[in-house]
């Protein structure tokens, strides 16, 4: 089930200005006969957070290795402030920061001597590099422990002194991949608010992927994906508009027969989830769930009513849930993959 995406004029208006400092345009990549991207194409727009939501599968670690110019799409193209990443990678490196999911920094040197060395790499040097690193080290709360040891960070710390090895060269564009993976609740806030400050004050545009709800609620507009596919683009509350009421789940003896009597008797549609429960889209929930349970007495053993989440949006897009065990199976073949690469 592939929905057109289409998103509000308002929405469309934006992504059509000079605002957009990346461009998407029919981007495809296979590996092998898997299609990982299949013709995505969207538009992120000056000082704006956006998220690439997805389960593992969907392809956003392929989209992000493409932005990050680590691979070639197999078809379209990638603008970065008008840099394509294929046919002008330097020219897109020079643009970019990019933090990855796997820690990158040494942890047997200090904050200071980490930054020094990314310095080096971007051609920094001398004053204007001590300058820079003692800029960006106070920017993440770490100028107090510059001449500590990475090792004697917490996880949020590292992650901190990660971003402010992406920032070191000030760049209009940062990429964040998983940027709170192993992060503590308190160190996640941190992060965010962090960014939020970038985006505000320094007008840095950020692509950060995640695969959690909660994260993606906290971006200005969101690219959905599902097996290489752009299910949903849009603002969160955009997005959570579609659905229009709430959404109630039906524990049941036999599911796909309360979803056929259902849909027969109030010609809505229901739909049975792939963990055996029905769901059905209709305002003012608790009341239709009374109508339900006296129509059908006997075969309902539970029921939820709950306000549409990002989860019920990528459901009525795509026919199953975020996490179902055919994305499991592929992230787990595509883990066992990359240790075998890595040995």
């Amino acid at each position: 089930m592939n929905t057109p995406i289409v998103e509000t004029t308002a929405a469309n208006a934006t992504n059509d200005s000079a605002e957009a400092v990346i461009r998407i345009e029919n981007l495809r990549h296979q590996y092998g006969e898997r299609v990982a991207l299949n013709g995505v194409s969207f538009t992120v727009n000056r000082a704006e957070i956006f998220g690439l939501l997805g389960p593992n599968g969907s392809g956003k670690t392929t989209l992000f290795r493409i932005l990050s110019t680590l691979m070639l799409p197999s078809s379209g193209r990638a603008l970065i402030l008008d840099h394509d990443v294929a046919a002008d990678p330097d020219g897109v490196r020079r643009q970019i920061g990019v933090v990855f999911q796997s820690r990158s920094i040494d942890v047997k040197l200090t904050a200071e001597e980490n930054l020094i060395h990314v310095g080096h790499l971007y051609g920094i040097k001398g004053p204007v590099l001590l300058e820079r690193v003692k800029e960006m080290l106070g920017r993440v709360s770490l100028g107090d422990r510059a001449k500590e040891r990475a090792e004697t960070f917490s996880g949020g710390m590292q992650r901190r002194l990660e971003l402010a090895k992406g920032l070191l060269h000030r760049p209009q564009v940062l990429l964040l991949d998983e940027p709170t993976t192993g992060l503590d609740p308190g160190a996640r806030m941190d992060l965010w608010q962090y960014l939020r400050l970038l985006r505000d004050q320094e007008g840095v545009t950020v692509i950060v992927t995640t695969h959690l709800m909660e994260e993606a609620e906290k971006c200005d507009r969101l690219a959905i994906l599902s097996h290489g596919n752009l299910v949903g683009l849009g603002t969160p509350a955009q997005l959570k508009s579609e659905i229009g009421g709430d959404v109630i789940l039906f524990d049941a003896r036999e599911p796909q027969k309360l979803a056929e009597e259902i849909t027969a008797r109030f010609a809505l549609a229901a739909t049975v989830l792939d963990d055996g429960r029905v769901r059905v889209e209709r305002e003012a929930g608790h009341r239709f769930v009374t109508d339900v349970v006296e129509a059908f007495p006997g075969q309902i053993d539970a029921v939820s009513v709950s306000k549409p989440t990002l989860e019920d949006v990528f459901i009525r897009r795509t026919g199953h849930r975020f996490w179902n065990e055919d994305a499991q199976a592929q992230a787990e073949r595509e883990a066992a993959t990359a240790k075998k690469k890595k040995h």
